[in-house]
């Protein structure tokens, strides 16, 4: 999906995005339903995203972090507040891989470009190169039945690049990975971070992970969601998910997560 999320609330002023901010969300709330049954999912979330910046957040179940996703890739639209990404390519990337079965590896990250208008010859070569990417050239004529958990996801991140999106939103995209082939997906994401100069914002449940890769982790409240706490991660990397000073940061994130959830009943 490739969108011009620039926009706001209905009725609200356009905004634009400030200058070295590739997302911009200021006081933005989402409301679900109306009257006695209304759902307040997100109040008055600000939050920015730099270029090039990696962003976690993390959070209780059902505090807002993939309604926040929503609203930044123009699924939804905020009941008030304004968001911004200036223009950018957005790009969506889910827990489940949502692969066709029907179609190989190749032929799914080969959709958007199809719909793009792309030329043949051209989707060919792109395609080809974003198998290589994710290291799956071996598997380009494989359909989902015949690749692992962690090969569909890397398709399905292959067909999120697929798109030119200079804004990556990513929904818990390895919450269902064993631990092992989460980490070596998380070498293959940081890899394409860096080499695509990508601005990510990177939802999950399991604080190491956000340590391990985000330049700065966002805590929500939960529910309604609110940022009540921003971590910068000021260590090199590569950074390993049981290094001392990955622990050290998650165990600090992590209390502070779990009082949250006792004062709430979480």
């Amino acid at each position: 999906m490739s969108i011009d999320a620039r926009r706001a609330a209905p009725a609200a002023v356009t905004p634009v995005t400030p200058a070295g901010s590739a997302v911009q969300i200021s006081d933005v709330s989402k409301t679900f339903g109306r009257g006695d049954t209304a759902l307040l999912a997100l109040d008055r979330v600000s939050l920015s995203v730099a270029p090039g910046e990696f962003v976690c957040l993390i959070g209780a179940s059902g505090c807002g972090k993939s309604t926040l996703l929503s609203l930044v890739a123009d699924l939804d639209t905020p009941t008030s507040g304004e968001l911004s990404t200036g223009g950018r390519r957005v790009s969506l990337m889910f827990q489940e891989s949502a692969l066709f079965p029907w179609l190989t590896a190749a032929r799914n990250i080969e959709l958007p470009l199809r719909a793009n208008g792309m030329p043949r010859a051209e989707r060919r070569d792109r395609v080809a190169e974003l198998l290589d990417l994710v290291h799956l050239s071996a598997f380009a004529d494989k359909r989902p039945h015949q690749l692992s958990g962690g090969m569909r996801q890397r398709v399905a991140l292959a067909r999120a690049l697929a798109q030119d999106a200079e804004i990556l939103l990513m929904d818990e995209p390895f919450g269902a990975l064993d631990a092992m082939t989460r980490d070596l997906l998380h070498e293959v994401l940081e890899g394409i971070w860096r080499r695509n100069k990508l601005s990510i914002l990177f939802v999950t449940h399991e604080v190491r992970e956000a340590v391990r890769l985000g330049d700065r982790v966002v805590l929500l409240s939960s529910r309604p969601g609110r940022v009540i706490g921003e971590f910068p991660v000021d260590f090199g990397r590569p950074r390993g998910m049981d290094s001392a000073q990955t622990v050290e940061l998650a165990i600090k994130i992590k209390a502070q997560l779990r009082e949250e959830v006792i004062r709430h009943g979480n």
